[in-house]
């Protein structure tokens, strides 16, 4: 089974609005990477019908650290960084997207942290 994880920063207190279009931000740009970088992966997930998880993490620090997790699991990541037109400022970093990948790998790096509400 292959999934995508999209982690959510909780302490910029995105609206539910902002928090929905940047997950859709992050989860088309890295499909399209896996798409291109892994495509044998991309294609299991496609077939599968495409799971996503949203979930959350504190802040900037714990999603750099799962970043760095994730890749030392030669998992695909991609993080979100927002242009700063209505909620946060530019450049802000507000979700972190591991994979499409392996599940059982991304559960090594996210199985901990809770689900977004």
């Amino acid at each position: 089974m292959f999934k995508q994880v999209i982690v959510v920063r909780e302490d910029l207190k995105m609206s539910k609005g902002k928090i929905a279009a940047q997950v859709a931000h992050g989860s088309l740009s890295a499909s399209i990477k896996v798409m291109n970088l892994k495509p044998s992966w991309f294609k299991i997930w496609n077939q599968e019908g495409q799971k996503k998880v949203v979930l959350v993490a504190k802040d900037l620090k714990e999603l750099e650290k799962l970043e760095k997790k994730a890749r030392e699991k030669k998992l695909y990541t991609e993080f979100v960084v927002d242009r700063g037109l209505t909620e946060v400022e530019p450049g802000t970093v507000t979700c972190l997207v591991i994979g499409p990948g392996p599940e059982e790998l991304i559960d090594k790096v996210t199985g901990s942290l809770p689900l977004l509400k």
